[in-house]
């Protein structure tokens, strides 16, 4: 593979986020699903994508900066056999008395049967979910750097950001070496009426003058579909309404958090004749003042 800051298009002074900008943007851009077919972009893809596996991850960008692997992620023979003489110098020095190492424990510790070993490398892939599938839990389809199709398992209550590892569906090993993982961090993508904080969901829900001062029962969405909830009377633009178990899983507690719904009092649209009637008519006590209250 090429210089995968090359490949990326950043500087060798690039900070981590600068390189996953980067590496989004060709991501999408040589995506296969967006582009069907078109095996030069496929290859471009996957060359990207193995470029930000490797500048992606901190400690591997640092050993390619520092000549101990290749562009491919491989380990340089010359620095592996070094860490193989120390690791074998090691283990001689807690034998006995004149029992010190010998070549042929470097090359055991070099080589096993069938030549030279080392695991695969890691990859990383980025997928985004809905805020709603994040939070029932879904499968969602991934193509793998080497063309697979894999279908992922997103459990229920997955957070932005979070990292599900796939053991073995990363680089094949070297000399039967076992394969590294895939690493696949989810990305949550908003919800317009959605909002959550820990395992709790937050709503904002519009009703009537009417529904908040005689009250009613309404129904309300949830991740999981509708439910009734009964809104008391007297209500008011900021009541805040609690659905318990309505949230998400709690990891911590094993228990699910609750949606809160917090009511809006909206006025319909054009005057209604009859509502401008009642309030011509209506003369409000010297308690109700909401400016004095809040501290205007």
């Amino acid at each position: 593979m090429r210089n995968p800051y090359e490949v990326l298009g950043v500087s060798r002074t690039a900070s981590q986020e600068e390189i996953k900008k980067a590496y989004r943007k060709l991501a999408k851009e040589f995506h296969p699903d967006l582009n069907p077919g078109d095996q030069a972009v496929e290859l471009r893809f996957k060359e990207v994508t193995s470029a930000y596996e490797l500048l992606g991850d901190e400690r591997k960008r640092r050993q390619f900066d520092n000549g101990e692997i290749d562009a491919n992620g491989r380990v340089r023979a010359a620095d592996a056999f070094h860490r193989a003489y120390a690791r074998a110098s090691a283990r001689g020095g807690r034998r006995g008395p004149g029992e010190g190492f010998s070549a042929s424990d470097v090359f055991e510790e070099f080589f096993g049967r069938g030549g030279f070993r080392s695991k695969g490398t890691d990859v990383s892939y980025h997928i985004n979910v809905s805020f709603r599938d994040a939070a029932r839990g879904t499968r969602q389809r991934l193509t793998l750097t080497d063309g697979r199709t894999i279908d992922i398992a997103i459990p229920e209550g997955t957070e932005d950001g979070q990292t599900l590892r796939l053991k073995g569906q990363g680089l094949p090993g070297m000399g039967g070496g076992q394969p590294g993982d895939a690493l696949i961090e989810i990305h949550v993508e908003p919800d317009p009426l959605f909002t959550r904080q820990g395992p709790d969901i937050h709503l904002e829900m519009p009703v009537t003058l009417h529904e908040a001062v005689l009250g009613a029962v309404i129904e309300v969405p949830t991740v999981t579909g509708k439910v009734k909830l009964t809104i008391p009377k007297g209500s008011n633009t900021g009541t805040v309404l609690r659905l318990k178990g309505k949230g998400l899983p709690d990891r911590a507690s094993g228990q699910r958090g609750s949606q809160y719904v917090k009511l809006k009092v909206v006025l319909p649209d054009a005057p209604d004749p009859d509502l401008t009637a009642f309030l011509n008519r209506w003369t409000p006590g010297k308690s109700y003042d909401p400016r004095r209250k809040a501290g205007f």
